[in-house]
């Protein structure tokens, strides 16, 4: 994803309103290929959800790329950046901080049921245009009690500092699918195989091998968001077979790419995906 190219987004103003009458303000926006125009922080805590295609968030040193199952929950006062390279249904919860102490304190990706997502559409469509004896009202309620339940899950991709693991993440970055091992990468950061394996589990908590799982991952969903074939990003991820990948796939998120990637609803049956 080329930063750069994206339309940059004028900054919401609604996360900045404080107001305990509305514990949440949704809003819904049809975004393409943009994204925010520097990273930022609001008091109002944030659940960004697409229930149309694929958006990147990165909120400190780590990384999400989230499909339509998920939602990113970022909370009060926390520096964050959202892009989403591609046509993005985007479906916001800005939620006011008065009512947020049973939700995560970290950025988080929270798996959508399909009631939670029903319920973010019906807020959206609700609005700001409610009081507190009102079934708006109560329907806010029920939305943060589902948020409190949800299932988080663990699909981000931390960051190092040192400059030697830097230039080996930078290079996988820009092609997930260099299938190097980690005595050549040694070589091209100019480190010791040990120190680079060290390295990434110091400054990552992740072995070298299993961040590059999540990068392979991340860069799957991305792609399948967009469209691209089971088939064709298997391979160019460095698969040698078609039933390799979809394991790796399943084993690692708890079920194969197109019914991960599906929101398992008749409401939003837009994607497709076919090997």
């Amino acid at each position: 994803m080329d930063i750069a190219k994206l339309t940059k987004l004028p900054p919401i103003t609604v996360g900045y309103r404080v107001e305990p009458k509305l514990p949440i303000i949704p809003l819904a926006m049809q975004v393409s290929n943009a994204g925010c125009a520097a990273s930022h922080a609001h008091p109002r805590g944030q659940l960004i959800f697409a229930s149309n295609g694929v958006m990147r968030v990165l909120c400190g040193k780590d990384i999400w790329v989230v499909p339509p199952t998920q939602a990113v929950w970022i909370p009060s006062d926390v520096e964050h950046e959202v892009y989403f390279p591609g046509e993005v249904s985007l479906r916001n919860l800005f939620i006011d901080p008065s009512v947020t102490s049973g939700l995560p304190e970290l950025c988080t990706v929270i798996r959508v049921s399909p009631l939670l997502r029903e319920l973010i559409l019906k807020a959206v469509i609700i609005g700001d245009s409610y009081t507190t004896e009102s079934p708006g009202f109560r329907l806010m309620t029920v939305i943060l009690d589902e948020l409190e339940q949800a299932e988080r899950t663990q699909l981000h991709l931390p960051m190092g500092r040192d400059t030697r693991l830097l230039r080996v993440i930078e290079e996988l970055l820009k092609c997930p699918g260099d299938r190097r091992e980690l005595q050549e990468w040694a070589l091209f950061a100019g480190a010791s195989t040990r120190t680079l394996a060290r390295l990434f589990v110091k400054e990552t908590g992740l072995t070298f091998g299993d961040w590059r799982k999540r990068l392979l991952l991340q860069e799957a969903v991305d792609r399948l968001g967009k469209g691209d074939t089971v088939t064709d990003v298997a391979f160019d991820l460095g698969y040698k077979s078609l039933s390799a990948f979809i394991e790796m796939f399943r084993k690692s998120l708890g079920s194969p790419p197109r019914e991960y990637l599906s929101t398992k609803s008749s409401n939003y049956s837009q994607n497709h995906f076919k090997t």
